[in-house]
């Protein structure tokens, strides 16, 4: 039995890696092993058992970021950190449910927001918990990274919590994981 709690709101969110490699990953539909490592510390719970991941749809934002290295400006007798431009994808109207093994765990995580990365990457929980089995799970509309090793497994990361160990894992699709307008 799980005990599931849903994260939904008419909000967005920015995901951790889209500053970084969405050009290559396209990672915005799955949460890597160490965000939900991230979220366990932060809930406080034992365990986070599965998750899913769904939204209405993306929206590209740019961000002017400082660069990581500094310009020498011998002649001005200047030290300055060039601008660049980011651009971001923003996930809106996103639906995250996080399955859990008691159901002490669950109503300690719907008592609580989630922050992605950033602090204003804020997910609001609903009260309710609810009860299913791993059969209603894989059936919710989402996207979900299952961890681990297979012959389907591609690289996803380095777990920031395991001395930067590769993490593994493959993406299951179920049902609709985009909402529709009715949905919302």
């Amino acid at each position: 039995m799980y005990y599931v709690v849903k994260y939904d709101g008419p909000f967005g969110f920015i995901k951790p890696w889209t500053a970084v490699r969405d050009g290559e990953t396209f990672s915005q539909q799955f949460l890597t092993p160490s965000i939900i490592e991230g979220m366990r510390q932060k809930l406080e719970v034992n365990s986070i058992l599965r998750h899913k991941l769904t939204y209405e749809t993306m929206c590209k934002q740019q961000e002017v970021i400082q660069t990581r290295g500094w310009k020498i400006l011998k002649k001005e007798k200047q030290v300055k950190r060039p601008t660049s431009i980011l651009d971001r994808i923003i996930l809106l109207y996103p639906t995250l449910y996080l399955a859990f093994d008691t159901s002490n765990a669950a109503r300690k995580a719907s008592e609580q927001h989630l922050c992605l990365c950033r602090n204003e990457d804020v997910l609001l929980p609903n009260a309710e918990v609810l009860e299913m089995n791993e059969k209603t799970f894989d059936e919710l509309n989402g996207f979900e990274l299952r961890f681990g090793e297979s012959e389907q497994s591609f690289l996803v990361g380095y777990n920031r919590f395991e001395n930067n160990q590769p993490m593994y894992g493959w993406l299951e699709v179920s049902n609709n994981p985009l909402k529709n307008y009715e949905e919302i």
